[in-house]
């Protein structure tokens, strides 16, 4: 097995890189979406856990990339001539336990993601029934996670190609692990979205309207095909042994916060949208119940024309006062 493309160096250089990128964007990302939850007032007790679960993906992917740093500044630095073979065989070896922190951070992030997609298909669907396939996926990705995990610390590391050293057992865990987390996503996503296009065309036949939910499934189906295709060139590179797998693979833990806090900010928005909407609708109500008093004053000259309440110096004029009320209604 002869790994492909470029120099493995190059590549965890690139990798961390391109990571970092994607990661200062992720905390943007998190900094919007801890601000729109606290601003929101509705559903305290939901907003809790979505701010618990935000503050541990940002955690997971903190850890993911402070592990790559220290990797890449091991291999690259620190046993840069020590180590036989430099650092491409620093790199090369799959025993690292750098390398097997971040497999462990990206993990367990997965997990926490596709659980929390399987927990909002039973709260729209409420029947265990429809989150009996994603569960048994996500117990597969949990146990081919550990696999991957296991089988990279117990792999050999006497070439200088990653992909032979991780040859037999290991790539079976790796292809079964994103597999796994494809369909998991995939199906955890596709029940979501289907489960809330079907309501809202319901409630829209009913009121006539166009369905205002629509944009919250575009969200979920562009951050479950953003994940996908992430996913899917990481496999492909893996699977033809060539090194772009570790740009594609540590992006993978960034894209899924940044994933997360998409469907959350726009959840969170439509929330405000409608409780803005009702209040407004509230305060037109009221108004209407209560008519405005309004006080009108008249002056008329002496003469019976009108004065306009402009004085006459030539002629003076007595005003009489009449008052009225009227209603105006809002």
């Amino acid at each position: 097995m002869v790994s492909a493309g470029m120099p493995l160096d190059a590549a965890c250089l690139m990798a961390m890189a391109l990571e970092g990128i994607v990661y200062g964007f992720s905390i943007l990302m998190f900094m919007g979406t801890i601000w729109i939850l606290a601003y929101e007032k509705r559903a305290q007790d939901i907003n809790r856990r979505m701010i618990v679960v935000a503050i541990l993906l940002l955690i997971l992917s903190t850890g993911h990339i402070v592990a790559n740093i220290a990797r890449i500044y091991d291999g690259l630095v620190k046993y840069r001539d020590t180590y036989p073979g430099g650092p491409v065989a620093f790199f090369a070896d799959p025993t690292q336990i750098t390398l097997a922190i971040m497999h462990v951070f990206y993990v367990l992030q997965t997990l926490l993601a596709d659980g929390v997609m399987i927990y909002r298909c039973y709260v729209v669907w409420q029947s265990f029934w429809v989150i009996i396939l994603p569960s048994l996926l996500w117990c597969s990705v949990a146990v081919s996670g550990v696999g991957v995990i296991y089988s990279y610390l117990q792999a050999a590391s006497n070439s200088l190609d990653f992909f032979a050293n991780v040859g037999g057992g290991p790539s079976q865990w790796v292809t079964a692990y994103f597999a796994s987390t494809m369909a998991t996503n995939g199906l955890s996503s596709g029940l979501l979205a289907y489960r809330i296009w079907m309501i809202e065309s319901k409630v829209s036949a009913a009121r006539a309207t166009k369905g205002t939910m629509m944009p919250i499934v575009r969200v979920l189906l562009d951050a479950a095909v953003l994940y996908t295709v992430v996913l899917l060139i990481a496999l492909i590179c893996y699977l033809l042994s060539n090194n772009g797998m570790e740009p594609a693979v540590d992006m993978i833990t960034p894209i899924i916060s940044i994933a997360f806090y998409m469907i959350l900010i726009r959840i969170a928005i439509k929330n405000q949208n409608r409780t803005h909407t009702s209040t407004n609708g509230t305060r037109l109500s009221s108004l209407q119940q209560y008519p405005m008093q309004v006080h009108i004053s008249k002056h008329t000259s002496n003469d019976g024309n009108p004065a306009c309440g402009i004085g006459n110096e030539d002629q003076p004029s007595t005003s009489k006062e009449e008052s009225g009320n009227g209603s105006l209604r809002s």
